[in-house]
């Protein structure tokens, strides 16, 4: 069998309507078509098992999904999430809490050999300047006390970025304490993905930091199944001695920034 191969596995997916979910319905079927439980507040379209209609947004929601999930869980693919166009604390709510919330209530289930992946992005590569308050925040435990320290709090980036900085960190900082259990976890940090959500973030970064990143990376928007696919490897046994990494999905373009070969005085603010 291959490592690749997910049949009799039960994967959990949150957002998997449209853009990476729905493609990663598609892979996972076609790596064996696994029992998927999907979270969402839309009824996905591709293969799956079954839909349990959540608002992401909403703890208690998240709780209830949570406790009708039966039986082990092989991975949990954190999928979802929004765009700054939505008011601050919705995208804190969505992008943030439910993946940590929905992590901690499913732990239980997740045995050995299970694995953890959640959809970041490149837009969080600058945890770094904030990884004192990051680090605060997540030493947090409760929805509320997490939701109060974010209120109000001037963060010097947008709400979308921070939130991915959030995810990069706390895959990191939860990596060792998993790997005790048996349990990795990662995350993918694409470029801007070909999705519904493009113009959104077309709207909220605006079209020269946007245009910056394509043309300095593979000239292009990266596809859901490029996604799905580095999706997959982490969620599969493929992948069972990686842990606590951020895999960039963005043609280089952070590995050249880090080594100094972008030319900024192409890039015009909006």
């Amino acid at each position: 069998m291959s490592d690749l191969d997910f049949s009799g596995r039960h994967v959990v997916v949150t957002g998997a309507a449209t853009g990476v979910g729905a493609a990663l319905l598609d892979l996972l079927a076609e790596l064996g078509g696994p029992g998927v439980t999907v979270l969402d507040v839309k009824e996905p379209t591709g293969p799956h098992k079954t839909f349990l209609r959540t608002d992401l947004s909403d703890r208690a929601a998240i709780a209830a999904a949570a406790a009708s999930i039966d039986g082990p869980i092989d991975a949990l693919v954190n999928n979802a999430g929004v765009a700054d166009t939505l008011p601050p604390n919705v995208v804190f709510r969505v992008n943030v809490l439910a993946p940590l919330h929905l992590t901690e209530a499913l732990l239980p289930q997740l045995g050995d050999g299970a694995a953890v992946v959640s959809t970041a992005s490149i837009a969080g590569m600058r945890w770094r300047e904030r990884l004192p308050q990051i680090l605060e925040l997540l030493a947090l435990e409760d929805w509320d006390a997490r939701l109060e320290w974010f209120a109000g709090r001037e963060l010097g980036i947008d709400t979308y970025a921070f939130t991915k900085e959030v995810i990069q960190v706390w895959t990191m900082r939860l990596a060792r304490d998993l790997m005790q259990r048996g349990v990795r976890i990662n995350s993918v940090c694409p470029a801007p993905i070909d999705t519904p959500l493009l113009p959104d973030f077309r709207q909220t970064m605006g079209d020269a930091g946007i245009d910056f990143v394509l043309a300095n990376g593979g000239g292009r928007p990266v596809t859901p199944r490029e996604v799905a696919s580095v999706l997959a490897w982490l969620a599969s046994p493929a992948s069972s001695y990686v842990s606590g990494q951020n895999v960039n999905i963005d043609a280089g373009f952070e590995a050249a920034m880090t080594t100094n070969q972008l030319d900024f005085s192409t890039y015009r603010r909006s």
